[in-house]
């Protein structure tokens, strides 16, 4: 099992809950939820129980029909499972647990009950015919889940040493000189290749071949697809999954329904695009079209942009035409080589990254009539009672009209400015700029 952060938050709230609240974990299926779970139940209880509700018998489903026993109830789960629980020393785990309702809804109940701890796992957990029947219990704490990040990912490469050492560097602002940001950076390229899927990098660690870490994220998007079609079953959700890599080059104002989808409009297919952000297997940033420090109260819905949740994913996504990513492919885009288009790629982790330290995901594109043209701000964070635009470049130039022209139109709002690139970090006093694996650390 690879290490994880999460791990920290499941001992702070079994600390501080102390049995008030159950824990739901959201997040996109195999990112290793269960694993993470399992484990927390296997080390910091004396015994737990796992239901599985994708595959539970239906006799156990029905348990939770009828909830004026729970003596019952937790007997017939010991039977069942072989394992005695312990008052106030046990843990039972509804993974999956949009697969039986009733089992959430119980929760209520089993918390005031106050016998035993209960953790949920959930994928498309907020789909409305989820939780369309049952009354949400207000005794359920929820946390977010996602791939591993690139901490995490060295961590699994048996790097401990580097991301505390990059910490320092991006605290005093001191540069890392050419040959270590090289160094740090093809890293960093081969974890934008592979990704945060755990099986992807259980399979590089394997077997340390390209294709066949492909066939592992092509297997992964492919069981995306059948939940969407379960979900909808003309394929809309799919096709607009499909097309983010699409969308993202094209630069436009924002994710266009219409050249995916010719006969729909963002407005009629409002649901399967609810329903596609409710997966979990995206990311959505809204435009904004006041950038000020209430940045949620002035976004549009209308006008959005999709990021794959997983940057390996989005790489698979973009050859998704051939049969497999060949490992050519792999080499060029790791020694930045491809004459595709990278900077998606680059944007779409910058969004990961963000997403993961729990920055909800904003941008802001305007028209300079004097000018003439667009600008288009990738991202934009509160930080204080000011904001902090962010520029995310594949390329190591340094040239940054956007957030000039930005800074000019809004100098009174900026903390400052930040320029994410591949060249060594600097801070000129006005502007920082970013190797893009220091984004961890923004």
């Amino acid at each position: 099992m690879f290490k994880r952060k999460i791990y920290n938050k499941l001992l702070d709230w079994k600390s501080s809950s102390n049995g008030k609240t159950a824990l739901l974990i959201e997040g996109a299926r195999r990112i290793g939820k269960s694993t993470i779970v399992e484990e927390f139940g296997k080390h910091e209880y004396g015994s737990y129980i796992l239901i599985d509700f994708a595959f539970a018998d239906d006799d156990i489903h029905n348990l939770f029909s009828n909830l004026n026993d729970l003596d019952f109830l937790f007997m017939q789960l010991q039977l069942y499972y072989g394992v005695s629980l312990e008052k106030r020393n046990s843990l039972i785990i509804f993974d999956e647990v949009q697969f039986n309702p009733r089992a959430r809804q119980a929760i209520k109940m089993l918390v005031a009950d106050g016998r035993y701890d209960y953790i949920e796992t959930g994928s498309l957990i907020s789909i409305s015919k989820n939780v369309k029947d049952i009354l949400i219990p207000s005794e359920e704490r929820r946390i977010s889940m996602y791939p591993l990040d690139f901490e995490e990912f060295l961590w699994a490469l048996g790097d401990s040493a580097t991301m505390p050492i990059l910490e320092e560097f991006f605290t005093n602002r001191k540069s890392l000189g050419q040959q270590l940001n090289r160094e740090i950076l093809r890293k960093f390229r081969l974890y934008m290749l592979i990704g945060g899927m755990p099986q992807a990098i259980l399979e590089y660690l394997d077997s340390n071949n390209m294709a066949t870490v492909d066939r592992v994220k092509r297997d992964i998007i492919d069981l995306y697809e059948q939940d969407f079609y379960k979900i909808d079953h003309k394929g809309k959700i799919s096709a607009l999954y499909d097309a983010i890599p699409n969308e993202l080059n094209k630069h436009a104002k924002g994710y266009q329904v219409s050249s995916v989808l010719p006969f729909d409009r963002k407005a009629s297919i409002a649901d399967e695009l609810s329903e596609l952000i409710a997966s979990r297997t995206v990311l959505a940033a809204y435009n904004i079209s006041d950038p000020n420090v209430g940045l949620s109260s002035t976004y549009n819905w209308v006008n959005f942009r999709l990021y794959s949740i997983d940057v390996g994913l989005l790489v698979t996504l973009m050859f998704k035409d051939k049969q497999f990513t060949e490992n050519t492919i792999y080499n060029q885009l790791l020694s930045n080589r491809l004459s595709a288009n990278l900077g998606i790629i680059y944007e779409n982790v910058v969004a990961q990254i963000l997403a993961t330290k729990g920055y909800k995901l904003f941008y802001h594109t305007y028209y300079d009539r004097g000018r003439r043209r667009n600008y288009e701000v990738d991202f934009i964070l509160p930080k204080a009672n000011k904001i902090v635009p962010i520029e995310v470049k594949s390329s190591a130039y340094r040239s940054h009209t956007t957030l000039d022209r930005f800074s000019e139109k809004y100098r009174n709002r900026i903390s400052e400015q930040i320029v994410i690139h591949t060249r060594d970090l600097n801070y000129d006093g006005s502007t920082l700029y970013l190797p893009v694996y220091l984004t961890h650390f923004i």
